[in-house]
């Protein structure tokens, strides 16, 4: 098995960070501990604990990033769920030999620290799903 720990976080890609930033602190009471700019992957990602995972807020860097294309696709809401395992190599490796198709063959660095690599949604029922590895 490929040894899912929890659910790490849930992506929400959002056109307006600031803006949804308010909803969630102002409204719902949850707080941004950090945020931070991946450049690689064109998004600037707020991070807002809840309990024991995050909700992670996700906006484009540029009118082409991954974050632009989804909302222009779908609109704003929730692009991702991500996983925690325990070895993400080994969970790669073990999902690409039972046929699932996968964006990332090898893991690459995320935000907060990460190593993430992406499961493509035709092999997961429509939803991009995100296995995640931390040292914490």
């Amino acid at each position: 098995m490929i040894g899912i720990k929890k659910i790490d976080h849930i992506g929400i890609a959002v056109k307006d960070l600031a803006r949804a930033i308010e909803f969630y602190e102002g409204l719902l009471g949850l707080k941004v501990t950090d945020t931070e700019v991946v450049e690689e992957q064109k998004v600037k990602v707020a991070f807002l604990p809840t309990g024991d995972s995050e909700v992670e807020l996700l906006e484009s860097t540029t009118p082409d990033g991954p974050i632009a294309r989804f909302i222009e696709k779908n609109g704003e809401g929730i692009q991702h769920i991500a996983f925690r395992v325990e070895n993400l190599e080994q969970a790669l490796e073990e999902l690409k030999a039972k046929g699932v198709r996968l964006i990332d063959e090898k893991p690459r660095r995320g935000a907060g620290g990460a190593r993430i690599a992406f499961l493509h949604p035709k092999s997961t029922f429509g939803t991009l799903v995100e296995l995640c590895e931390r040292d914490n």
